[in-house]
């Protein structure tokens, strides 16, 4: 039973928390920010990914 509280009770990866902090920052820009750099909304999880792996 140890294994199991062992499992779920370890401590998130630090890269995902980096890719969730990630997409919420592509999320809370403007659609003038995206238009700027030229992201669509469909590529915000591939682009949270390479941030989060830096």
């Amino acid at each position: 039973m140890g294994f199991f509280t062992e499992m779920f009770a370890r401590p998130r990866p630090q890269e995902q928390q980096r890719y969730r902090s990630a997409l919420a920052l592509l999320n809370a820009m403007s659609n003038a920010d995206r238009a700027d750099i030229g992201i669509k909304p469909a590529d915000f999880p591939r682009i949270a990914r390479e941030m989060s792996i830096r």
